[in-house]
């Protein structure tokens, strides 16, 4: 049981370092944000089907009635890649990713209206740690500062993906994860597809390199980790642990991008880390 819970444990953690590098490749790759997440959908999605057709993993939906909930799911999904890249390009990977991370405290308020379960009110103190840990590490607050302007871009992007996470939650024992991801990065490249015709796309010759990537690691590794955890997670449980994530991306954006971070930074990710500790002690005792 304890060696079941680690290698679950480790592969939510992989899921969460794959998942970090978006915020790098975000900021790097020279393109409208629209435009890198078709991209980054289409490629994702080609990916996974060869995986899936590999693994012998059945791509057929259940019941009908699956249909609407996965086509709702991957527009929410949509919709936090596109506002999540907004606040990378807007501020910078830190503020970017820790803003999105509020979103730990959207699902613990969120959950027991989606699935009906009793609330926890240690998630409470858990997402008060994280949300004082993103406030440290917060500029100070100024309406017309673009890190401001990435803030709020990532608080929206939280909560699509808050939506996004508990509305797949309640499939996840009945697909495989890659299954689910190839059905989100479809919906998803669908719904994008004018983007092609009114957005300027000259960039992609020089940035493919780095868009695959993002679709390889980030997306159809990651993600698919990332859904496969919620079977051995409550949704709570894994996002609190996945918090983590912003440390892994504020130390790849200091490597490739030399973002400096600051004395708060190293406080508030404390706080954020601890939060990651005390959840993973509490959910192996579960």
């Amino acid at each position: 049981m304890q060696s079941n819970h680690i290698k679950n444990l480790s592969g939510l953690l992989l899921a969460t370092f794959f998942i970090s590098t978006s915020g790098v490749l975000g900021k790097y790759i020279a393109m409208p944000s629209e435009v890198i997440i078709w991209f980054r959908s289409v490629f994702a999605m080609v990916f996974l089907y060869v995986f899936c057709r590999l693994k012998k993993v059945d791509l057929k939906i259940k019941s009908n009635k699956h249909i609407v909930p996965f086509i709702i799911s991957g527009i929410f999904m949509a919709i936090h890649w596109v506002t999540y890249f907004y606040a990378l390009k807007r501020s910078n990977v830190a503020i970017g990713m820790l803003s999105l991370y509020t979103f730990p405290v959207m699902i613990a308020f969120l959950e027991p209206l989606f699935l009906k379960i009793k609330f926890n009110p240690m998630y409470i103190v858990l997402g008060c740690m994280v949300l004082l840990g993103v406030y440290i590490l917060a500029p100070e607050f100024n309406l017309e500062s673009a890190n401001v302007q990435g803030i709020l871009f990532g608080l929206f992007s939280a909560l699509c993906y808050s939506i996004r996470i508990l509305i797949l939650k309640q499939y996840v024992a009945q697909y495989d994860g890659g299954m689910l991801m190839f059905y989100q990065t479809l919906i998803i490249t669908i719904c994008l597809l004018p983007v092609l015709f009114i957005m300027d796309v000259s960039g992609f010759e020089s940035q493919y390199p780095y868009v695959l990537l993002l679709a390889l690691l980030t997306t159809a590794i990651g993600h698919s980790l990332m859904v496969h955890s919620l079977q051995f997670f409550s949704v709570s449980t894994a996002s609190i642990i996945s918090s983590v994530q912003p440390i892994f991306g504020i130390v790849l954006a200091f490597i490739f991008l030399n973002e400096i971070p600051t004395w708060n930074t190293f406080v508030g990710g404390s706080l954020i880390l601890a939060t990651v500790i005390i959840e993973s002690i509490r959910s192996k005792k579960n």
